[in-house]
């Protein structure tokens, strides 16, 4: 379905992927073209109402943005209210390669849809902000990209054989970490790893945390909703994307 919403274009697209049809939910301005494009990568919930209004933000500031549903082949992460059972029968069952090709595709369609991915960003929340520091280092069509609170160090598996502590020495893309103090799941000794690796390569990326803020404080529906963290964190992004060309 398309609508229009204030001179915006919102509407869900399927891309096929490896016989794998893929929503991808997207917001442009209407009658925008060349845009820059922006990926935006869902936390383990899925392409839900949060999600969708980051979406419309970034086509505000006149971008294509487009946020796949990486889980599809899964299930549906909306529906699933144990956390647990949704990192289990869902999440950690999702490929990071086929994510990574799923992406790929994102990017081929926008391109063939008129946007300019010559100026392509990628920016992500949580499991999305993890997929964000894997995906710059394996696009390097990417020119900037904006982590929120992803994991750095994780146990390996099958599914996920690489942590973004892995690929921070050879990154070439800046990618912008945005991080809390208070957060219970990404300890600050991991996120010192992270700057110490990426201080090993030529990047340029950074990290910025928070003190006070907790796991998830984008997350304006969810009680870890830091609302001055949150703002000041878009401000960040908008300018990290403008001063590395994704503009």
């Amino acid at each position: 379905m398309t609508t229009i919403k204030d001179s915006q274009v919102d509407a869900t697209i399927h891309v096929t992927v490896d016989g794998q049809s893929v929503p991808v939910f997207l917001a442009h301005p209407q009658g925008g073209t060349a845009l820059p494009v922006i990926l935006v990568i869902s936390e383990i919930f899925g392409v839900h109402e949060h999600i969708a209004e980051v979406v419309r933000r970034f086509a505000k500031a006149g971008y294509l943005a487009l946020a796949p549903d990486l889980f599809v082949r899964q299930g549906d992460a909306s529906r699933e209210q144990a956390i647990p059972a949704l990192m289990a029968n869902i999440v950690r069952k999702t490929p990071d390669a086929q994510v990574m090709r799923d992406l790929d595709a994102v990017v081929e369609w926008a391109r063939t849809y008129g946007a300019d991915v010559e100026r392509l960003g990628v920016t992500g929340f949580c499991y999305g902000g993890r997929i964000t520091w894997l995906y710059s280092h394996h696009n390097p069509q990417v020119k900037a990209g904006v982590a929120w609170y992803g994991r750095l160090v994780a146990e390996r598996t099958s599914n996920w054989p690489t942590l973004p502590v892995d690929i921070a020495p050879d990154l070439a893309v800046p990618v912008l970490g945005l991080y809390g103090g208070k957060d219970e799941l990404i300890p600050l000794e991991t996120v010192e790893r992270m700057r110490a690796a990426l201080a090993r390569g030529g990047s340029q990326s950074t990290i910025h945390v928070y003190p006070e803020a907790p796991h998830g404080f984008h997350a304006d529906y969810r009680p870890e909703y830091r609302l001055d963290d949150a703002q000041d964190g878009w401000q960040r992004a908008m300018a990290w994307f403008k001063a590395h060309g994704v503009a």
